[in-house]
């Protein structure tokens, strides 16, 4: 996130290497080699009684369109903001600050089943408010439906798909070597889905509970969020009464290599205090907190 800090031996062009970690963070990507070794898995509610006001107040200002999707990217770039260690990844058993903030999303270029289905990058600053977040997204996805224009994505996964399977294997195995040592072509990494900061995945909007997803190993992905459809849950209160509640829920599943679990439950209290209040998101941070060496 810092474009002035000077790039030095050993920091990839997605991210800086992180010099100045313990010693057990520093191991930990030589004893959990895989992400698969590293995974845990958070989930929440999120109450949306005062976020629908709030959305629907959104709307009424101009802002069609606008949900639960862009509250949560909003609110957790804010957390990034102030918790840079979760926007961290490990390449090459080394753990790097990643240089910018990427969301990566899936989508239908229809909401049809014989729909193809793409994803977008979207990059983001640390300083956004959602309503940058809603219209960076919203340019995103009209780039792709618009007469079904496809994405760097799509294009090189066309090119690869035209070699002979020993040959994409080989390949796939090239790059992924290029990957671990910090060589793989700026392009590449540009416009692979396996790179970024996170992959977000709405299932509510197609009337599905949230999932568990798993991170992928190859590229550098720390964090994949499912978002799920509202609920309706009635709770008991103390006095025996009983009210009815709505909620959306969502499942993290994240690389824990990247910081420590006392820095992640902060990080998560923080979202679910700013998911509490979503007018936080209108104006930008007072301060953007930078990560270590």
């Amino acid at each position: 996130m810092d474009k002035k800090r000077k790039r030095r031996w050993g920091d990839r062009r997605d991210g800086r290497r992180l010099r100045t970690l313990d010693p057990y963070n520093s191991m930990s990507p030589f004893i959990m080699k895989y992400k698969s070794d590293a995974s845990n898995y958070f989930s929440g509610l999120i109450d949306v009684a005062y976020i629908e006001k709030f959305l629907q107040e959104k709307r009424q200002q101009g802002y069609q369109g606008i949900g639960i999707l862009h509250l949560f990217v909003a609110a957790y770039i804010r957390v990034i903001s102030q918790y840079p260690g979760v926007n961290r990844f490990v390449s090459g058993q080394r753990i790097f600050a990643r240089n910018d903030i990427e969301f990566i999303m899936t989508i239908k270029t229809q909401m049809k089943t014989s729909a193809s289905e793409t994803s977008i990058q979207v990059a983001f600053d640390a300083s956004d408010t959602i309503f940058d977040v809603f219209n960076k997204i919203n340019v995103e996805i009209d780039k792709v439906r618009r007469e079904g224009e496809n994405t760097n994505t799509d294009d090189v996964a066309k090119s690869f798909m035209k070699l002979p399977r020993l040959i994409l294997k080989f390949a796939v195995f090239f790059f992924t070597k290029l990957d671990y040592f910090g060589m793989l072509p700026e392009a590449l990494i540009k416009a692979s889905p396996f790179h970024g900061s996170i992959v977000i995945t709405d299932l509510g909007s197609i009337g599905l509970p949230a999932i568990y997803h798993h991170l992928y190993d190859f590229g550098n992905i720390p964090v994949f969020v499912a978002l799920g459809s509202k609920q309706k849950v009635c709770e008991t209160r103390q006095d025996g009464t009983v009210k009815l509640r709505k909620y959306v829920d969502y499942k993290i599943v994240v690389d824990e290599r990247i910081c420590d679990g006392f820095y992640f439950s902060q990080a998560f209290k923080m979202l679910k205090s700013v998911l509490r209040q979503p007018e936080l998101l209108e104006t930008p941070p007072i301060e953007v907190v930078e990560d270590v060496e």
